[in-house]
């Protein structure tokens, strides 16, 4: 009972304190709720000398940071959970590189990954009906395609062609932790603007949908960032689609290209990048915000930053050796396959700040999703159709020997 007395106090404390009294505050634990030397040398020495079971459970318990201890302490205060997301989000916002955040970031990452399993998660539909406290944080969390207040809010859930799910934990009861808008549809859009101006449909009337559109995945909880849900929202979500639609055949996403346009800006200035002078000449174009307004110039914009945006997707590699796009290594990782580039699927001023328009389609065939994530996982492999394989272009060529470039 005084532990429990104790937590709530702690962390009344904590609310009050200031920034500065906050990285103190995780100072002091990160110096001094560390494990402790002495006895981690000794445990490590027994170990190497006789290493039983005895000796390796020694060891462990010698290798747990106290501070792990302490925050399974914290959370014994009633709604400590969610106060415990919170530092965590302060933690995050400090400078890269401060010793003391990264201590204390893996230990509640560490924690994070235990607390936040998913056997705890619940999947509830978010509709109409739902409490207007946890559509009024649907508006607020959405994260992909900024909701325009109530009326717009409405046209994503009330129609019968509309759906959207999130997980949420039994310590945070109104707080969702991720969730999922879908579109039911007849084919596969090319274009956010079909999916979000389309009219409302409030009757079975039209022909029986086929496809699930995936349009936006948005987390809610900036203290979980690094823990992963979607991949076990998206399998379970198409689940619950085919019980409640079986005519259902492809499940796909509409997703953002988040880093393309800062990616093409790098290319562009690199002299030993994948693009050519006339690439730098015929995109100077978009530096003008009105250049999609003029035909002429989508046509001489539109094969050149297609198969740079094939290069961007199949062949651009970050440090580790995986996709540069992080939308990319998400659906990816999940064993999707990356179906269709799509010219102009978001024309919004975000959409082309970040992507010059570009949107992408995902693939979740139920048959491959496996094969094709051992494939990325074990081998990096990018799983592709043959139409966005088609828009690279074929190697350079000098004195008949294929240059990379």
């Amino acid at each position: 009972a005084s532990g429990v007395a104790i937590a709530a106090k702690i962390l009344d404390l904590y609310r009050r304190l200031g920034n500065e009294e906050r990285r103190a505050y995780f100072r002091f634990l990160a110096e001094e709720l560390r494990p402790d030397a002495t006895t981690v040398n000794a445990a490590a020495s027994a170990y190497a000398t006789d290493p039983g079971d005895v000796a390796l459970a020694r060891q462990q318990r010698a290798v747990e940071s106290p501070r792990q201890e302490y925050f399974r302490r914290l959370n014994l205060a009633p709604g400590a959970t969610g106060e415990i997301v919170g530092l965590r989000r302060d933690l995050l916002r400090l400078p890269k590189g401060d010793a003391a955040a990264l201590a204390l970031d893996n230990d509640l990452a560490h924690l994070f990954a235990s607390w936040f399993n998913r056997g705890f998660l619940v999947l509830r539909r978010i509709d109409w009906q739902t409490p207007a406290a946890i559509l009024e944080k649907i508006i607020q969390y959405e994260a992909v395609h900024e909701i325009q207040g109530w009326d717009d809010l409405r046209r994503r859930l009330d129609p019968s062609d509309r759906r959207c799910f999130a997980f949420f934990h039994p310590s945070l009861v109104d707080e969702p932790l991720i969730f999922v808008e879908v579109a039911l549809t007849a084919d596969i859009p090319s274009s956010i603007q079909s999916v979000l101006n389309e009219k409302r449909k409030t009757d079975d009337s039209d022909a029986a949908p086929t496809t699930a559109v995936f349009y936006s995945i948005s987390n809610c909880q900036e203290g979980l960032k690094g823990i992963s849900f979607g991949n076990f929202l998206i399998k379970q979500v198409v689940e619950e689609l085919i019980r409640e639609v079986p005519q259902l055949k492809t499940f796909v996403t509409l997703s953002p290209v988040p880093t393309f346009a800062r990616w093409l800006d790098r290319v562009l200035a690199d002299e030993a990048g994948p693009a050519t002078d006339a690439d730098r000449i015929a995109l100077q174009v978009l530096r003008d915000p009105g250049w999609l307004e003029d035909p002429e110039e989508d046509d001489g914009v539109r094969p050149v930053l297609m198969a740079l945006a094939a290069h961007y997707f199949l062949l651009a590699k970050s440090a580790d050796g995986r996709p540069v796009d992080p939308v990319a290594r998400f659906h990816l990782g999940n064993g999707a396959r990356l179906e269709r580039i799509n010219w102009q699927g978001d024309v919004s001023e975000k959409g082309l700040r970040e992507a010059h328009g570009l949107m992408v389609n995902y693939r979740y065939d139920l048959k491959e999703i496996e094969r094709n994530h051992e494939a990325f996982a074990n081998d990096g492999e990018v799983i592709a159709s043959r139409t966005v394989r088609g828009l690279l272009r074929a190697p350079a060529k000098t004195k008949g020997k294929p240059v990379s470039k």
